[in-house]
């Protein structure tokens, strides 16, 4: 009878064990994750985007006028005082002529001395005209005081000797313009005599000289070369007066106002350079990105507000990173933008209660690069789950990899 119940007691000693066994192998295994407390701290909402330095008012300088441009004497980073001369037009050089061209020259030049030696003829007869319409007026009138003509002949011979001598001065007038053409046929025909820089005088040239004094930034035309009027020849501006422009989204410009902080960061030097916002454009313009999508941007121009010694290597045209700040707070509870996830239209993390993952709803305020402002749903010290990977669940069982705080 004992060895009976040894019997069934061991047999149910073993059912015991088995089903342990059984559960060990079946139960959930805690999942191990990498936790975060809330805490608080200092968050900041800041627009982020990349944006260039550059001379508020920058001249640039072009040709008045077309010429053959010197060769410039001034280079990128020259210090140029007001009036100082920068570049020097002179007449360009005239073209070389051909074979048709200079017996097209030679046809004008005979043409403009035939047209002289006519006017000399019209000249002649008209003065011819004329000493015949004198002498023919003093005949009138000396028969005009023996009342042998009437008096109206006399005037008819007074009237043609005004018209005699109109018509003389019209004569001559025109033999002298026929003269002027000659003249310019020959300088036209005349070879063009090779250009002598030593026997250059200040009135034959168009010095253009800097309106302020600042220093060059660019050289735009530098060797000698025939210019149009308008060709761009040297960009001066003041270095000692710098702003950073920085083109946003409109739809973030909106939010900006003058006056707003910012922080200028990536410029090359050690820490950031503050700034403020000191006009925003009133007009937008597009932009084409680089995934080939239009955008509508608005330029945002700055100052710095810093010390000029801290800056002052910066030059034309830099690039830097623009960060504005929209709002900022210092002592919101701060959440790990790896805990926070969408599900449906909510934010939601993983909160640790009792060892186990619990799917918590909470309302977000400002976003940062690495933390968001937790409104509601979390209080300070609770820990939560970063970057919770497709194994968490609510309730799934969990284990910590380590203790990390923001």
């Amino acid at each position: 009878m004992f060895m009976l119940w040894l019997k069934r007691f061991g047999l149910a000693l073993l059912a015991v064990l088995v089903a342990i066994g059984v559960y060990i192998m079946i139960r959930p295994q805690p999942v191990p994750v990498d936790v975060a407390r809330i805490s608080r701290g200092v968050i900041e909402d800041i627009i982020d985007e990349d944006g260039e330095t550059r001379v508020k008012d920058v001249y640039h300088i072009s040709a008045p006028i077309a010429g053959k441009l010197e060769r410039l004497t001034v280079e990128a980073g020259d210090r140029v005082a007001r009036g100082e001369r920068l570049a020097r037009i002179r007449p360009a050089d005239p073209p070389i002529r051909d074979l048709r061209t200079r017996r097209e020259l030679a046809a004008a030049t005979a043409a403009a001395r035939a047209g002289v030696k006519l006017a000399e003829a019209e000249v002649a007869k008209a003065l011819s005209a004329r000493n015949f319409a004198a002498a023919e007026l003093k005949r009138s009138r000396h028969l005009a005081k023996s009342n042998t003509i009437p008096a109206r002949d006399l005037q008819q011979a007074e009237m043609n000797l005004e018209v005699k001598n109109a018509q003389l001065a019209e004569a001559r007038a025109n033999l002298d313009f026929r003269q002027r053409e000659l003249d310019t046929a020959r300088v036209r025909e005349s070879l063009p005599v090779q250009f002598d820089p030593s026997a250059l005088e200040d009135q034959c040239c168009v010095a253009i000289v800097s309106p302020i004094a600042g220093m060059v930034l660019k050289v735009l035309t530098e060797s000698e070369q025939v210019v149009r009027a308008g060709t761009p020849l040297v960009d001066v501006g003041d270095l000692h007066n710098l702003e950073i422009k920085v083109d946003l989204l409109s739809a973030d410009a909106v939010g900006l106002k003058p006056g707003m902080t910012a922080r200028i960061e990536n410029w090359g030097g050690e820490g950031a350079l503050p700034a403020r916002i000191r006009r925003i454009d009133p007009a937008g313009f597009t932009k084409v990105s680089a995934l080939g999508i239009e955008e509508q941007r608005v330029n945002v121009l700055l100052d710095f507000t810093g010390p000029a010694t801290t800056w002052r290597t910066l030059g034309h045209d830099f690039r830097v990173t623009v960060r504005i700040i929209r709002e900022k707070k210092t002592r919101a509870l701060l959440v790990p933008l790896g805990a926070l996830f969408r599900k449906g239209d909510q934010w939601v993390v993983y909160a640790e209660k009792n060892g186990r993952a619990v799917l918590t709803p909470v309302t977000p305020g400002i976003f940062s690069a690495s933390h968001a402002e937790v409104l509601d749903g979390l209080e300070e010290n609770t820990p939560v789950i970063v970057y919770p990977n497709d194994r968490i669940r609510d309730g799934t069982p969990i284990v910590h990899r380590g203790d990390t705080r923001p």
